[in-house]
Formats: C-alpha cells, structure tokens, sequence
C-alpha cells in the first residue's frame, strides 16, 4: 500500500511504531499534516515528536542531572544581583576575626583556603554535586517505578511497544524529576546564609561561605547590627567547615547515612499506576505535582525510621559541637545569645524550600536533639577541656553515640580516664567482649561448663595438669618436681586435649 493510500489512523500507527522502537528518522511536520482527519492538532502533536526525538536520540543513560543545573541556576540567578565590592570587604573581615576567636575556642586547626562570599549561583554550582548524590537513589526508583506502571497498565496487544519505550519513560521520569530537584536546590539558594545551613557537608571540603545576598534576609527582624551578625555567621560558619576538614572520615559518614536513608525509598505503586493509567508526555503537569508534594512516596518504613534516627542524632552531634565552639568564640558579642537562638529556631523549623526537599526525596535533615548534643558537649569540655573534648573526632570509634546525649556521664567517665592514662571503666560492650574471649579460651564452654566444681585453680594454669612435661622437666626418679602425692593420669586414658585432672 503507498503511503499516500494510509488512512490517518494507519498513519498515527506507523507513527507511534516507529518512535516506539526508537527509529525516529524521516518524521517531520508534513506527516504530521495527515493527521487532521484524527482531530488531533498537529502542531501539538509536533511538540510531543520534538521531546520524544529527544529522549529516544539522547545518549545518556539514567538522569539527565544538566536538566536539574539549568533549573537551579535560572532561580539563583533570577534576581542578577551579584556581590559587592564592600560586602566582600565587610565579610572578609569578619571571617579574619572569626578565625582568630576560633584559635582560642577549639584545637582544631584553620582551613587551608580562605573563606569567601558568594553569590547565590555559585553555591548552586558548588552543592549540586552533592544535591545528585544524595538524589540518585530516588530518581532511580521513580523512574523504574514508571516504566513498571506503565507496562503493567498497557493492553495485552500493545506490550511490544510498551517493552520498546522503557528507555522513554525513563527519561521522562528522570528529566522530571531532575527538574524538580533543580526547584528546590534554586529555591534553597535564596534561603541560606552560609555554606553549613543545612547541616550536611555540602561544600568541596575545606571550603567555607556566605551567601550576602540571603545575610540581609537573615537579619531582618532581629534588630541586631550587621557586624555582630556578620561575625557570629561567620564564626559558626568556618567551625562547621573546620570540623570537616578535620575528621575527614565525618563527610563520608554523613553522606552514607543519608543515603542509607534514601536507598530504602520505595515508590507507592498504586499512585503511581493510577497516575500512569492517565499519563500523558505531551501534559507532565500531574507528575511534576506529585512529585513536588511526595504523593509517590509512601510512610516510611521501620527500616527508613530507624536509619533516619541514626542520621538525625548524628547530625545533633555535629551542630551540639558546632553550637558550644561558637558560643565560647563569640562570648564577647553582646548579642551573641540572640542570635544564637534566632539560629537554632531557623534550623530546628526550617524553610519552604527545605520543606521542599522533605517532600521530594522524603528526607528532613533535622537536628531534632541539638539541644541534648550540646549540653553534653558542654559538659564534656568542662570535665576534660577543649583539647580533651575535640580529640572525640580525631577517630570514628571515639565519637559520641546517641546513649552519651541521653546520658553523658559514661562518656565522661571514659574521657576523664583517658586523659589521666587510666583504663576506661568497663561498659556493657566490655563485659559481653570479656565473655566472648573466655568462651572462646575455654573451648567454646561458659566458665567451664561440664566440668566438676573445683577442677581448675585459676586462668593461667587452668589446663597444665593435662599438659605433659617436657623431657628435660622429668627428673631421675621419674617425677616432674610437682607433688607426686596426688592421683596421676593413666598414660591410656583417653583424655580429650584440655580436659581437667585433679591436683
């Protein structure tokens, strides 16, 4: 049959067919003319072609994370405002003096860069690397969960299509979703003040900034003076970086947490295959709303929870410390208290952008027990000192746990010891690894389990009446120089090795 023969049924079947099994050559908008007798408007139709070209032409695999730049800059960059030539001066004066209050507050050494301000773009550009590692798990899940949806709801006479366009659903998912991300990080560029607002490390490690354009929004309300506020961000800003920079094991510990958290993310499937029954590329408003309010996402699970609560104190562990290193610089602030609370307010509520990103990927990095953290912090430095105190971070096994904010009194116990070269007091871990140890000395059997009471003298000498003595220890009468009074072993009992004799 020639072409111009086809009805326009026949000519949007041949069409569907072949952007299904991705041959997308030879398409263009005069065959798309053919489509009047359908009622379907050609030049939208045109717009749909265009994407789906796109899609089944692109070379990448996964997410295209571009998409998610691109969105997150065009927001930062909305106003086109940049920093000034006396904001950069006032910030780096700041940060110099907050760097020496640092020196006399904490032990741990200064950045090897200097800290600087930036604009609202650059912190997009400077994050976003950490932004997708963090989202990836999710992207991944919403985009198999679509293409499974969508198979799942096609009709029987229409899965080879279906099994041809998985590559599309994906990217329609994943370009989706990138975009959506690139909304939120564009939207938290307008929010935060410096580079450890969010709690995470989201800066390259040893960088420290502030953002000037958000520094006014900051203060607003709270009637304090621009220097004051400069110095206390600054300061908190640079200890949070330092902190890092230190324990470089820390960054690695936090990113796997949070992705320990994501990668038990799982997609609800009946809103999803609802969603897919009526889904349409040509009208990704449904999806994108779905996303953006976390409708996909079903409750957490126990798992989820419980990987959320291990994110959540340590993150209370890293912004107590943080809060006690920051209180004793600034001490000499007047309003340094004020600010302080005004702090832990914005972090403990959070902003729309950060409710935002709650909803996306299902996480909120709240740092619910900061308060608990610090108090311990605080009881620590008086017990051993600044020294004593940030030497808890030179290695993982030293940092506190979630027991030592509810009760610091065996951390403190542990540290004072160290710090006067004493043992550590015994914990329940010590006890269990003593019983494990002894077990396994004893062959696997618990305090001598099977033999008679009084069968050994002490730990050290515990098997020596079943060991034989050497030749040189027999001496010429035939005895071993130990009392030859008490009952021997018969040479042909069959004594199993380290079974206990009498003495």
């Amino acid at each position: 049959m020639a072409d111009d023969d086809r009805s326009p049924e026949e000519e949007f079947q041949e069409l569907m067919r072949r952007l299904m099994s991705g041959d997308t050559s030879g398409i263009d908008p005069e065959q798309l003319s053919r489509l009047s007798g359908m009622q379907i408007d050609p030049a939208m139709l045109q717009q749909v072609m265009n994407q789906l070209q796109g899609a089944f032409s692109g070379t990448q695999e996964g997410v295209d994370w571009s998409l998610a730049e691109r969105q997150a800059l065009h927001i930062a960059n909305q106003d086109g405002l940049g920093v000034t030539t006396g904001q950069r001066t006032d910030l780096d004066q700041a940060f110099t003096l907050a760097g020496l209050w640092l020196g006399e507050a904490t032990t741990i050494s200064d950045l090897p860069r200097p800290p600087r301000a930036v604009t609202r773009g650059a912190w997009v550009s400077a994050t976003l690397p950490v932004w997708q590692e963090l989202a990836e798990p999710v992207a991944t899940s919403i985009a198999d969960a679509l293409t499974t949806a969508l198979g799942q709801q096609a009709p029987e006479d229409m899965q080879d299509m279906i099994a041809g366009a998985g590559r599309l659903m994906r990217t329609v998912g994943g370009s989706l979703f990138a975009t959506q991300l690139g909304h939120v990080v564009g939207r938290l560029s307008t929010e935060v003040v410096g580079g450890g607002d969010v709690g995470i490390p989201l800066m390259p490690d040893g960088d420290a900034a502030i953002l000037p354009q958000n520094f006014a929004d900051f203060g607003r309300d709270l009637e304090i003076p621009d220097d004051q506020l400069a110095l206390y961000l600054a300061t908190r800003e640079l200890a949070h970086a330092r902190l890092f920079r230190h324990a470089r094991w820390l960054r690695l510990h936090v990113i796997s947490q949070v992705r320990d958290f994501a990668h038990g993310i799982r997609v609800d499937t009946d809103a999803l295959e609802e969603l897919a029954s009526r889904f349409d590329p040509s009208q990704p408003d449904e999806l994108r709303g779905a996303l953006e309010s976390g409708a996909l996402l079903p409750e957490r699970s126990e798992e989820q929870t419980a990987a959320l609560t291990r994110l959540e104190n340590l993150l209370a562990t890293i912004e107590g410390w943080v809060d006690v290193v920051t209180e004793d610089a600034t001490s000499r602030l007047p309003s340094a208290a004020r600010i302080a609370e005004a702090v832990r307010r914005r972090r403990a509520v959070g902003g729309p952008a950060e409710q935002a990103l709650g909803s996306l990927v299902g996480l909120e990095l709240r740092p619910r027990r900061m308060r608990e953290a610090a108090a311990m912090w605080r009881a620590v430095t008086a017990a051993v000192g600044v020294e004593g105190r940030d030497a808890l971070w030179d290695y993982p096994d030293l940092m506190p746990s979630s027991d030592d904010i509810d009760d610091p009194a065996a951390l403190i116990a542990r540290v004072t010891a160290a710090s006067r070269g004493e043992a550590a007091p015994a914990d329940a871990m010590d006890d269990a690894l003593a019983q494990l140890l002894a077990e396994e000395a004893s062959g696997g059997r618990p305090d001598a389990e099977g033999s008679a009471p009084g069968d050994r003298t002490d730990a050290a000498g515990a098997t020596d009446a079943a060991t034989p003595a050497s030749a040189d220890e027999v001496g010429e009468n035939g005895s071993t120089g130990a009392d030859d009074s008490g009952p021997r072993a018969d040479p042909d009992d069959d004594a199993a090795p380290g079974d206990q004799r009498p003495v």
